[in-house]
């Protein structure tokens, strides 16, 4: 497994970013990346370059076809994921947060929480499925909902 200590913010949100995009619509163009991202074309693809010399290997890139994660890839990003939409709710249910509120402070967070932070958050919470969006919430072992069932 990849040491998420040693990833940078941006990876993870690449990574993040790129499981997004991947449920639409698989491989993803570095535009399609670009667009969500807010970045020029030219920029993802340097980060992606960079991305997949990674070991263990995060995500599969090649260039005019597109990026896909890997396995590894995967469950980082559904980590990053999980740990966001917890975020989201403990802001909401417990500080009072309004929902309108919670995104971006719950960006700045999604990287620095430790387990067992996520695992307090979850008891205290009830371990939910949902977060304040309605969107699924990833569980402990990497799985998640689909958000049409």
């Amino acid at each position: 497994m990849v040491d998420k200590d040693k990833l940078s913010r941006a990876t993870e949100d690449y990574l993040k970013s790129i499981y997004e995009l991947e449920r639409e619509n698989s491989p993803v163009s570095t535009n399609a990346l670009a667009l969500k991202m807010g970045f020029a074309p030219s920029s993802i693809t340097g980060m992606l370059k960079k991305i997949s010399t990674n070991s263990p290997t995060l995500i599969n890139y090649e260039a005019r076809k597109g990026v896909v994660l890997t396995n590894v890839g995967q469950k980082v990003a559904l980590e990053i994921i999980r740990h966001h939409r917890l975020i989201e709710l403990y802001l909401t249910k417990a500080l009072g947060y309004s929902s309108d509120k919670v995104h971006e402070e719950a960006d700045r967070l999604e990287h620095v929480i430790s387990e067992e932070f996520e695992d307090k958050i979850a008891l205290i919470l009830g371990d939910p499925k949902i977060d304040p969006h309605g969107e699924p919430i990833p569980s402990k072992d990497d799985t998640i909902i689909d958000k049409d069932q």
